[in-house]
């Protein structure tokens, strides 16, 4: 039996996954903690898993909603920037209050998200076995490959290869007082600094929710990096939610269902939900609209009344339902709609989406709207093809055979167990 710690942040998107990967491994009569701030406290504690308050004087009550809630008024690069303010003060805390935590609890072996480069250093410092899991969009760097944060297709031209290792110098750029603030810390515990900010990754393992078929071609990871599909539980559903949130499922008609939904972070972009309701209502669909947090109050979205509209929706069941996704391209969306084999349209906001947005398009399970192209009428004419062209529904039924024969969660957990318990690499 082990004693694992996780280490990821605070936001449901990332959570989820995490928590699912924790409860499989408690299945097998591991222990499992997750070190959080106070806001998540009765979320993870509802969940049945371990949890260890950090951050006390950092992160009160209230204090991460409200960078969520301001990143969720954000897009593009002024979004890429605010989260990266987030990781790095995240980090500072990290760095003070996870190694006293680790040593009362007796944790043996870390779980760190890949947005917390943090969590690796503090493995090293401890001497601990760590496991990278890549909940959002992997954002390994390389020639052929275009930065996560962008919607460019995939190409082999030198030109192209040009532009993507501009697109990283400019990314490393705006996350540089990170590297800066890890390197510092390595040097202070007097660990060799990191020539690359690939050294960041375990080489035990890096999990992916990806499935392979998914991602563009990749030609540089790691030999212990594993594609394994979705972390989700048995049951399908959520391992953290918002509690007491009621659906009204009675309104539900036999008429084609349209779920749109643009996460839990990017939310606060009203003209968005407005256009979704608009290019809808000229087709014989029902949309079901979630506005991602129970405190959003749908009065406030100047929605129509032809949608069902709720502050939070039972995400998974939804989708499971539908006949084609409206989404920003989040990772767990994105997976979970492909998992039920339903297509999407994106209208990617942020961070990775983009990325994750170009990928869908590349698999022809979906179509993508930027945001600056965003109209009523292109919007309606994506829905109209996605709904009516059988082509994007085989290829989100491809993609989840693709899924299904991953592995998921138990593959997952098989990888970390072989990986802590021998200390050595696990090869895909």
């Amino acid at each position: 039996m082990s004693e694992y710690g996780i280490v990821c942040p605070s936001a449901i998107g990332h959570l989820n996954p995490m928590c699912a990967l924790a409860e499989e491994l408690q299945r097998r009569n591991h222990n499992v903690t997750l070190f959080g701030i106070a806001d998540i406290k009765n979320q993870i504690k509802n969940s049945g898993l371990n949890f260890f308050l950090i951050g006390k004087e950092e992160y009160p009550i209230g204090a991460i909603e409200e960078k969520y809630n301001s990143l969720g008024k954000l897009h593009g690069n002024e979004g890429i920037k605010f989260t990266t303010q987030i990781i790095l003060n995240y980090a500072k805390m990290l760095f003070k209050d996870i190694p006293p935590a680790i040593k009362s609890i007796g944790i043996d072996s870390l779980i760190v998200d890949q947005f917390y480069d943090a969590g690796a250093t503090i493995a090293e410092r401890l001497d601990l076995p760590y496991v990278t899991i890549c909940n959002a969009l992997l954002v390994n760097q390389e020639v052929s490959v275009p930065p996560y944060f962008t919607n460019w297709i995939y190409e082999e031209s030198i030109w192209s290869k040009i532009r993507n290792c501009i697109g990283n110098w400019y990314l490393n750029q705006i996350t540089n007082p990170i590297w800066q603030e890890i390197q510092a810390q390595r040097k202070e515990w007097k660990l060799p600094l990191y020539n690359n900010r690939e050294q960041v990754y375990s080489k035990l393992a890096q999990i992916s929710q990806l499935p392979k078929e998914l991602d563009f071609p990749r030609k540089n990871l790691a030999n212990c990096f594993h594609y394994v599909g979705p972390l989700q539980n048995s049951s399908g559903t959520e391992s953290i939610s918002f509690q007491n949130v009621s659906f009204p499922w009675e309104k539900l008609t036999d008429k084609p269902l349209i779920y749109a939904s643009l996460g839990t972070v990017q939310n606060k972009l009203t003209e968005v939900f407005q256009c979704i309701d608009e290019a809808v209502s000229g087709i014989d669909a029902q949309l079901v609209i979630s506005l991602g947090n129970p405190k959003n109050e749908p009065l406030d979205y100047n929605l129509s009344d032809r949608a069902i509209v709720v502050p939070f929706a039972p995400h998974q069941k939804l989708i499971d339902r539908a006949s084609l996704v409206i989404t920003h391209a989040g990772m767990n969306t994105t997976v979970g709609a492909l998992s039920a084999g339903v297509p999407m349209v994106a209208i990617p906001i942020t961070n990775e989406q983009p990325g994750i947005a170009a990928r869908l398009a590349r698999t022809g399970a979906g179509e993508i709207l930027s945001l600056k192209s965003l109209k009523v009428s292109k919007l309606e004419a994506s829905i109209r093809r996605v709904l009516n062209e059988k082509s994007y529904q085989e290829n989100a039924i491809r993609l989840q055979k693709a899924i299904k024969r991953a592995g998921g969660v138990k593959r997952a957990a098989d990888i970390i167990e072989q990986a802590v318990s021998t200390r050595k690499p696990v090869y895909a």
